[in-house]
C-alpha cells in the first residue's frame, strides 16, 4: 500500500461538477492499493499518518498531528501510485489492485484512518473521474509504503 500525502491549506474532490469532499487545512492522502496488502497495511499507514507531526507550532517547527491541529483529512484513491514506467513510455499498473480487492481495503483504510485520528474523514468515490484540487501548505509532501517502511 502506497501513499502520497500532502500538508495542505484546502482540498476537494469534484465528480460530475459535485464536491464529493473537502477541508481546509489538514491533509490530503493520495492512496495506491496493490493485490498483496491487507489489515497490517492499513495499521500501519493509519497510525503513521495519524501521528505524522507536519504541522507548526507556535515557534513554527514541524511538531504537530492532523489531530493536534483539528486538521481535515482528504482520502483519494490513486491506483497509478504503482504505476511502471520500466518499459516504454506508457505506464502498466498491472501492480494495483482491481476493484474487488481495492474497494473493501479503500473503505477499511478510511473508516481506520477515522477511528485512530479522531477526526473524520472525507473521501473521493473509489474508481470515478475526479478532479482534486489542493493549495499544497509549505509545500509538504511524505510519500509512504508500507512494504518499505523507512
Amino acid at each position: 500500500m502506497r501513499t502520497l500525502i500532502q500538508r495542505v491549506s484546502r482540498a476537494s474532490v469534484t465528480i460530475s461538477g459535485e464536491i464529493t469532499g473537502r477541508i481546509g487545512p489538514g491533509l490530503l492522502v493520495l492512496l495506491g492499493i496493490e493485490e498483496a496488502d491487507g489489515p497490517e497495511d492499513i495499521d500501519y499507514l493509519c497510525g503513521k499518518i495519524s501521528r505524522l507531526r507536519i504541522f507548526g507550532d507556535a515557534e513554527g517547527k514541524m511538531n504537530l498531528s492532523v489531530a493536534d491541529t483539528d486538521g481535515g483529512l482528504l482520502v483519494v484513491s490513486q491506483f497509478t501510485l504503482f504505476a511502471s514506467t520500466r518499459k516504454g513510455n506508457r505506464p502498466g499498473f498491472t501492480r494495483s489492485a482491481g476493484p474487488p480487492v481495492a474497494i473493501p481495503l479503500y473503505e477499511q483504510f478510511v473508516a481506520r484512518l477515522a477511528e485512530v485520528s479522531g477526526r473524520p474523514v472525507e473521501t473521493g468515490e473509489f474508481g470515478a473521474d475526479m478532479q482534486v484540487e489542493l493549495v499544497n501548505d509549505g509545500p509538504v509532501t511524505i510519500w509512504m509504503d508500507s512494504r518499505n517502511r523507512e
